[in-house]
Protein backbone atom coordinates (compact mmCIF):
# COMPACT_ATOMS: atom_id res chain seq x y z
CA UNK A 1 0.00 0.00 0.00
CA UNK A 2 2.91 2.35 0.69
CA UNK A 3 4.19 1.80 -2.86
CA UNK A 4 0.79 2.58 -4.33
CA UNK A 5 0.52 5.69 -2.16
CA UNK A 6 3.91 6.88 -3.38
CA UNK A 7 2.87 6.30 -6.99
CA UNK A 8 -0.32 8.30 -6.47
CA UNK A 9 1.67 11.20 -5.03
CA UNK A 10 4.09 11.08 -7.98
CA UNK A 11 1.19 11.18 -10.43
CA UNK A 12 -0.31 14.13 -8.58
CA UNK A 13 2.98 15.99 -8.91
CA UNK A 14 3.08 15.33 -12.65
CA UNK A 15 -0.52 16.47 -13.06
CA UNK A 16 0.25 19.64 -11.10
CA UNK A 17 3.10 20.43 -13.49
CA UNK A 18 0.84 19.95 -16.49
CA UNK A 19 -1.88 22.05 -14.85
CA UNK A 20 0.48 24.97 -14.47
CA UNK A 21 1.56 24.59 -18.10
CA UNK A 22 -2.06 24.88 -19.23
CA UNK A 23 -3.31 27.65 -16.96
CA UNK A 24 -3.44 30.56 -19.42
CA UNK A 25 -3.43 29.46 -23.08
CA UNK A 26 -6.83 29.27 -24.85
CA UNK A 27 -8.37 25.95 -25.74
CA UNK A 28 -11.58 24.91 -27.50
CA UNK A 29 -14.52 25.37 -25.14
CA UNK A 30 -15.28 21.69 -24.90
CA UNK A 31 -11.70 20.73 -24.06
CA UNK A 32 -11.23 23.65 -21.68
CA UNK A 33 -14.36 22.69 -19.76
CA UNK A 34 -13.16 19.11 -19.41
CA UNK A 35 -9.72 20.24 -18.26
CA UNK A 36 -11.22 22.50 -15.58
CA UNK A 37 -13.44 19.69 -14.29
CA UNK A 38 -10.49 17.31 -14.19
CA UNK A 39 -8.40 19.74 -12.17
CA UNK A 40 -11.24 20.38 -9.74
CA UNK A 41 -11.71 16.67 -9.19
CA UNK A 42 -8.00 16.11 -8.66
CA UNK A 43 -7.83 18.99 -6.19
CA UNK A 44 -10.56 17.40 -4.09
CA UNK A 45 -8.70 14.11 -3.65
CA UNK A 46 -7.72 13.49 -0.02
CA UNK A 47 -5.21 10.78 0.77
CA UNK A 48 -6.43 10.55 4.36
CA UNK A 49 -9.82 9.44 3.13
CA UNK A 50 -8.52 6.36 1.39
CA UNK A 51 -8.96 3.53 3.86
CA UNK A 52 -8.10 0.54 1.73
CA UNK A 53 -5.77 -0.71 -0.97
CA UNK A 54 -8.77 -0.94 -3.29
CA UNK A 55 -9.46 2.78 -2.87
CA UNK A 56 -5.88 3.57 -3.75
CA UNK A 57 -5.93 1.36 -6.85
CA UNK A 58 -9.14 2.97 -8.08
CA UNK A 59 -7.76 6.42 -7.49
CA UNK A 60 -4.47 5.47 -9.14
CA UNK A 61 -6.32 4.39 -12.27
CA UNK A 62 -8.25 7.66 -12.33
CA UNK A 63 -5.09 9.75 -11.96
CA UNK A 64 -3.33 7.80 -14.72
CA UNK A 65 -6.31 8.45 -17.02
CA UNK A 66 -6.26 12.18 -16.26
CA UNK A 67 -2.50 12.36 -16.74
CA UNK A 68 -2.79 10.66 -20.13
CA UNK A 69 -5.50 13.09 -21.19
CA UNK A 70 -3.50 16.16 -20.11
CA UNK A 71 -0.33 14.89 -21.75
CA UNK A 72 -2.21 14.41 -25.03
CA UNK A 73 -3.77 17.86 -24.77
CA UNK A 74 -0.58 19.79 -23.98
CA UNK A 75 2.03 17.57 -25.65
CA UNK A 76 4.05 17.64 -22.41
CA UNK A 77 5.07 14.33 -20.84
CA UNK A 78 6.71 14.19 -17.40
CA UNK A 79 8.74 10.98 -17.22
CA UNK A 80 10.53 11.30 -13.88
CA UNK A 81 10.03 13.48 -10.84
CA UNK A 82 11.68 13.60 -7.42
CA UNK A 83 11.31 16.00 -4.52
CA UNK A 84 13.28 16.72 -1.36
CA UNK A 85 11.88 18.86 1.43
CA UNK A 86 13.84 20.87 3.99
CA UNK A 87 12.14 22.52 6.96
CA UNK A 88 13.68 25.98 7.48
CA UNK A 89 11.35 26.96 10.31
CA UNK A 90 13.18 28.59 13.21
CA UNK A 91 12.08 28.54 16.85
CA UNK A 92 11.03 32.15 16.59
CA UNK A 93 8.90 31.37 13.53
CA UNK A 94 7.26 28.45 15.29
CA UNK A 95 6.24 30.72 18.16
CA UNK A 96 4.59 33.01 15.62
CA UNK A 97 2.84 30.09 13.87
CA UNK A 98 4.96 30.53 10.77
CA UNK A 99 6.29 27.60 8.78
CA UNK A 100 9.03 27.89 6.17
CA UNK A 101 9.77 24.95 3.86
CA UNK A 102 12.16 24.62 0.92
CA UNK A 103 11.29 22.08 -1.77
CA UNK A 104 13.93 20.85 -4.21
CA UNK A 105 12.51 19.33 -7.36
CA UNK A 106 14.07 17.43 -10.24
CA UNK A 107 12.05 16.30 -13.23
CA UNK A 108 12.61 15.23 -16.80
CA UNK A 109 10.25 14.99 -19.70
CA UNK A 110 9.57 16.02 -23.24
CA UNK A 111 7.27 18.13 -25.35
CA UNK A 112 6.99 16.15 -28.57
CA UNK A 113 10.58 15.95 -29.90
CA UNK A 114 12.06 18.43 -27.39
CA UNK A 115 13.55 16.76 -24.30
CA UNK A 116 14.24 18.71 -21.12
CA UNK A 117 15.46 18.34 -17.53
CA UNK A 118 14.50 20.79 -14.81
CA UNK A 119 16.00 21.47 -11.40
CA UNK A 120 14.19 24.06 -9.32
CA UNK A 121 13.53 25.14 -5.75
CA UNK A 122 10.26 26.37 -4.29
CA UNK A 123 10.18 28.27 -1.01
CA UNK A 124 6.89 28.02 0.88
CA UNK A 125 5.98 30.26 3.80
CA UNK A 126 2.78 29.63 5.68
CA UNK A 127 1.18 31.57 8.49
CA UNK A 128 -2.30 31.64 10.00
CA UNK A 129 -3.72 33.72 7.15
CA UNK A 130 -2.18 32.37 3.98
CA UNK A 131 0.36 30.21 2.19
CA UNK A 132 2.80 31.82 -0.23
CA UNK A 133 5.28 30.10 -2.53
CA UNK A 134 7.93 31.24 -4.99
CA UNK A 135 10.48 29.63 -7.28
CA UNK A 136 13.87 30.66 -5.89
CA UNK A 137 16.11 28.81 -8.33
CA UNK A 138 15.60 27.32 -11.80
CA UNK A 139 18.00 25.40 -13.99
CA UNK A 140 16.85 24.14 -17.41
CA UNK A 141 18.84 21.56 -19.31
CA UNK A 142 17.77 21.03 -22.91
CA UNK A 143 18.90 17.95 -24.77
CA UNK A 144 20.59 18.59 -28.15
CA UNK A 145 17.77 19.64 -30.46
CA UNK A 146 17.12 20.98 -33.92
CA UNK A 147 15.20 23.88 -32.32
CA UNK A 148 18.11 26.33 -32.07
CA UNK A 149 15.67 29.22 -31.59
CA UNK A 150 14.87 28.00 -28.07
CA UNK A 151 18.24 28.87 -26.49
CA UNK A 152 17.55 32.56 -25.85
CA UNK A 153 14.12 31.81 -24.40
CA UNK A 154 15.52 29.16 -22.05
CA UNK A 155 18.10 31.62 -20.72
CA UNK A 156 15.38 34.21 -20.11
CA UNK A 157 13.14 31.71 -18.31
CA UNK A 158 16.07 30.72 -16.04
CA UNK A 159 16.90 34.34 -15.31
CA UNK A 160 13.29 35.12 -14.39
CA UNK A 161 12.85 31.81 -12.56
CA UNK A 162 9.56 31.53 -14.43
CA UNK A 163 8.72 27.85 -14.51
CA UNK A 164 5.15 28.29 -15.72
CA UNK A 165 6.16 30.50 -18.66
CA UNK A 166 8.67 27.85 -19.72
CA UNK A 167 6.00 25.15 -19.98
CA UNK A 168 3.41 27.37 -21.66
CA UNK A 169 5.77 28.81 -24.25
CA UNK A 170 7.45 25.48 -24.97
CA UNK A 171 4.09 23.95 -25.83
CA UNK A 172 3.21 26.62 -28.39
CA UNK A 173 6.75 26.88 -29.74
CA UNK A 174 6.78 23.19 -30.61
CA UNK A 175 3.39 23.50 -32.31
CA UNK A 176 4.70 26.30 -34.53
CA UNK A 177 7.95 24.41 -35.18
CA UNK A 178 6.07 21.33 -36.36
CA UNK A 179 3.77 23.46 -38.51
CA UNK A 180 6.73 25.17 -40.19
CA UNK A 181 8.37 21.82 -40.81
CA UNK A 182 5.21 20.35 -42.37
CA UNK A 183 4.63 23.45 -44.51
CA UNK A 184 8.15 23.53 -45.95
CA UNK A 185 8.01 19.78 -46.59
CA UNK A 186 4.72 20.18 -48.45
CA UNK A 187 6.11 22.80 -50.84
CA UNK A 188 9.37 20.92 -51.33
CA UNK A 189 7.42 17.84 -52.42
CA UNK A 190 4.98 19.83 -54.56
CA UNK A 191 7.66 21.90 -56.33
CA UNK A 192 10.83 19.77 -56.11
CA UNK A 193 12.62 21.59 -58.96
CA UNK A 194 11.96 25.08 -57.60
CA UNK A 195 12.05 24.73 -53.81
CA UNK A 196 15.07 23.82 -51.70
CA UNK A 197 15.74 23.64 -47.96
CA UNK A 198 19.34 24.63 -47.30
CA UNK A 199 19.36 23.25 -43.74
CA UNK A 200 17.34 20.11 -44.33
CA UNK A 201 13.80 19.22 -43.16
CA UNK A 202 14.02 21.38 -40.03
CA UNK A 203 15.31 24.43 -41.88
CA UNK A 204 14.07 27.85 -40.81
CA UNK A 205 14.34 29.10 -44.41
CA UNK A 206 13.02 28.00 -47.78
CA UNK A 207 14.61 28.99 -51.08
CA UNK A 208 12.86 29.32 -54.44
CA UNK A 209 14.75 29.21 -57.74
CA UNK A 210 13.58 29.62 -61.30
CA UNK A 211 15.32 27.69 -64.06
CA UNK A 212 14.07 30.22 -66.61
CA UNK A 213 15.55 33.15 -64.68
CA UNK A 214 19.19 32.35 -63.85
CA UNK A 215 20.53 34.19 -60.83
CA UNK A 216 17.04 35.12 -59.61
CA UNK A 217 16.21 33.62 -56.22
CA UNK A 218 13.82 34.23 -53.34
CA UNK A 219 14.42 33.10 -49.75
CA UNK A 220 11.70 32.96 -47.12
CA UNK A 221 13.07 33.18 -43.58
CA UNK A 222 10.52 31.88 -41.06
CA UNK A 223 11.49 32.51 -37.47
CA UNK A 224 9.55 31.49 -34.38
CA UNK A 225 9.85 34.22 -31.78
CA UNK A 226 9.01 34.30 -28.08
CA UNK A 227 8.50 37.77 -26.62
CA UNK A 228 9.27 38.99 -23.11
CA UNK A 229 5.93 37.74 -21.80
CA UNK A 230 6.35 34.27 -23.32
CA UNK A 231 3.96 34.79 -26.23
CA UNK A 232 4.96 32.69 -29.25
CA UNK A 233 4.41 33.96 -32.78
CA UNK A 234 5.82 33.44 -36.30
CA UNK A 235 7.82 36.09 -38.17
CA UNK A 236 8.29 35.67 -41.90
CA UNK A 237 10.63 37.74 -44.05
CA UNK A 238 11.37 37.64 -47.76
CA UNK A 239 14.91 38.08 -49.05
CA UNK A 240 15.65 38.62 -52.73
CA UNK A 241 18.77 37.59 -54.63
CA UNK A 242 18.76 39.06 -58.12
CA UNK A 243 21.40 40.08 -60.68
CA UNK A 244 22.50 43.71 -60.57
CA UNK A 245 21.23 44.19 -64.11
CA UNK A 246 17.72 43.19 -63.04
CA UNK A 247 17.80 45.80 -60.26
CA UNK A 248 18.79 48.48 -62.72
CA UNK A 249 15.93 47.58 -65.04
CA UNK A 250 13.35 47.47 -62.20
CA UNK A 251 11.96 50.97 -62.72
CA UNK A 252 8.82 50.23 -60.68
CA UNK A 253 10.93 49.09 -57.68
CA UNK A 254 9.01 45.80 -57.54
CA UNK A 255 12.06 43.93 -56.25
CA UNK A 256 12.80 46.55 -53.60
CA UNK A 257 9.23 46.52 -52.27
CA UNK A 258 8.83 42.71 -52.53
CA UNK A 259 9.54 42.05 -48.80
CA UNK A 260 6.84 44.50 -47.70
CA UNK A 261 4.39 43.13 -50.27
CA UNK A 262 5.04 39.62 -49.01
CA UNK A 263 4.26 40.59 -45.40
CA UNK A 264 1.01 42.15 -46.59
CA UNK A 265 0.20 38.96 -48.50
CA UNK A 266 0.80 36.84 -45.39
CA UNK A 267 -1.44 39.12 -43.32
CA UNK A 268 -4.27 38.96 -45.84
CA UNK A 269 -4.25 35.32 -46.94
CA UNK A 270 -2.19 33.40 -44.39
CA UNK A 271 1.19 31.72 -44.57
CA UNK A 272 0.47 28.80 -46.89
CA UNK A 273 -1.49 30.82 -49.44
CA UNK A 274 1.21 33.51 -49.49
CA UNK A 275 3.96 30.93 -50.10
CA UNK A 276 1.94 29.23 -52.82
CA UNK A 277 1.38 32.56 -54.59
CA UNK A 278 5.06 33.44 -54.36
CA UNK A 279 6.23 30.14 -55.84
CA UNK A 280 3.70 30.26 -58.68
CA UNK A 281 4.61 33.84 -59.58
CA UNK A 282 8.31 33.00 -59.84
CA UNK A 283 7.81 29.75 -61.74
CA UNK A 284 4.92 30.91 -63.96
CA UNK A 285 7.02 30.92 -67.10
CA UNK A 286 8.13 27.32 -66.58
CA UNK A 287 4.53 26.10 -66.32
CA UNK A 288 3.50 27.74 -69.60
Amino acid sequence: MDAELAEVRALQAEIAALRRAWEDPPAPWEEKSRVQKSFQAIHQFNLEGWKSSKDLKNQLGHLESELSFLSTLTGINIRNHSKQTEDLTSTEMTEKSIRKVLQRHRLSGNCHMVTFQLEFQILEIQNKERLSSAVTDLNIIMEPTECSELSEFVSRAEERKDLFMFFRSLHFFVEWFEYRKRTFKHFKEKYPDAVYLSEGPSSCSMGIRSASRPGFELVIVWRIQIDEDGKVFPKLDLLTKVPQRALELDKNRAIETAPLSFRTLVGLFGIEAALESLIKSLCAEENN
